[in-house]
């Protein structure tokens, strides 16, 4: 599993520079190599992805060891259209078995993919074996498909990849539609007259293509992970289906990047495993700080949400001492709002100063009182919380004791047209299953922040 060899590098620099002029031809081949393989295998490993079937592509991988031996038996050749169909269809019999054992035996398909991963594994490596101890040309290095050899790859594999690469591409893009519904909705392909068995079929042709040609360069151990990394840190990204096909390509084509500059940098460090890392790390980015669903971004979220209902349970807290209060009381201190609302003094005191800032309240020398800004938000609250409590009480039959902490997790986030739409179904809209006045809407949109 050896890196290609560099062109007396003088400094890291130099070898950078000396890396992206292609001195040396053999590193424009892996790197061209690299990016085919990490688009193709991203692109056609998200269907596989999408339709719970993550470990296809490994059990393919390993499925191709003993097509490859067999080949090169046959035809005493390393020609790589022999290698390649002979790979193609020892994974062809392999994805049969795959998808026949659960269909007629009692079998569960995650045994059967495993039965099949380690039955043609294990025939690969006897085959493997058996080549090992015989007296012809051409068998040294056919061990390296076990973890790939990038720099062993010709002009001629490369030739066979950009065919593979382009084809997988091209169908993809012709059956989008159609791989998308069976992804998503395989009963509802067929139930409107879809070819649904003619597609999979074309889906496990691209998938096996796809896992065959990438053998050389990444190996039968690894393939899988090229296959469906890509697509777990894309879902980080986005939502849309198209968008997420292009940046699994894209995140395929940067790990290829950064892998051939790895080996070519440190001639120690294999292609494919760096590929796999390469990827693997910008998976834990993806985790971490994508934009729409990463770690970050949803603790900040949660964070905000719980920051928000503190400050709308303070709100209502005080709405509250004002409605029950009979003295015209519009102050009220920390210790009225701690009566109503259990609440540890420091974070009752944090909550007190934000709303402050915001002008929803005023602090005087008797203690707090809601503005005129903070009185309308407070007001839609308690309409919000006051509706849907009678909502579960009429519809859900819900008793008078059950509805109020219900009705506490669902008013911060309720719309006004969910708010109508409940004022519209309900039978009485003016008091609470407690008796408690509904407040009328306010004439402003309900001191939105």
């Amino acid at each position: 599993m050896e890196a290609f060899t560099l062109l007396e590098p003088t400094s890291t620099w130099d070898t950078l520079l000396a890396f992206w002029r292609f001195e040396d031809m053999n590193v424009l081949w892996v790197l061209i190599g690299s990016i085919l393989l990490g688009m193709s295998a991203s692109v056609i490993g998200a269907f596989a992805f999408l339709r719970k079937r993550s470990l296809i592509g490994d059990a393919l991988a390993h499925a191709a060891l003993p097509g490859v031996m067999m080949a090169f038996l046959l035809f005493q050749t390393r020609d790589p259209l022999i290698m390649f169909l002979g790979a193609v269809t020892s994974s062809f019999i392999g994805f049969f078995l795959i998808d026949w054992l659960p269909k007629n035996t009692k079998i569960k398909p995650d045994a059967a993919l495993a039965i099949t991963l380690s039955f043609f594994f294990a025939l690969g490596l006897m085959l493997l074996s058996f080549i090992q101890g015989m007296d012809v040309s051409n068998k040294s290095g056919l061990d390296k498909i076990l973890f790939g050899q990038a720099a062993a790859m010709t002009q001629a594999d490369i030739k066979l990849l950009a065919y593979v690469t382009i084809t997988i591409l091209i169908t993809v893009a012709l059956f989008f539609q159609k791989l998308r519904l069976i992804a998503f909705n395989r009963t509802y392909a067929k139930t409107i007259g879809m070819a649904v068995n003619f597609y999979e079929l074309v889906l496990a042709l691209l998938i096996v293509m796809s896992v065959v040609v990438g053998l050389q360069l990444v190996g039968v151990v690894l393939m899988a992970a090229v296959l469906l990394t890509p697509i777990a840190a894309a879902r980080f990204w986005s939502n849309e289906l198209n968008h997420i096909l292009i940046l699994s390509a894209l995140l395929g084509a940067v790990s290829a990047i950064i892998s051939t500059q790895v080996s070519y940098l440190a001639p120690a460090m294999p292609t494919g495993p760096w590929m796999v890392v390469s990827l693997s790390l910008l998976f834990i980015l993806s985790l971490f700080f994508a934009p729409q669903k990463g770690l970050l971004k949803r603790h900040l979220e949660h964070k905000q949400l719980r920051q928000k209902v503190a400050e709308e349970n303070i709100l209502r807290t005080l709405y509250k001492l004002v409605e029950r209060n009979q003295q015209d009381q519009q102050d009220f201190n920390q210790s009225d709002i701690q009566a109503l609302r259990s609440v540890p003094t420091e974070s009752l005191q944090k909550t007190l100063k934000t709303l402050c800032k915001k002008q929803l309240i005023e602090s005087s020398a008797r203690g707090f009182r809601l503005t005129k800004n903070g009185l309308e938000l407070a007001t839609q609250l308690t309409r919000r919380h006051r509706l849907w409590e009678n909502y579960l009480n009429e519809q859900a039959e819900l008793t008078p004791e059950q509805v109020h902490k219900q009705a506490e997790r669902i008013e911060h986030i309720l719309t006004d047209s969910q708010e109508q739409q409940l004022q519209a179904e309900l039978t009485n809209a003016d008091s609470d299953p407690h008796g408690n006045p509904i407040p009328r809407q306010t004439a402003t949109s309900g001191g939105k922040r």
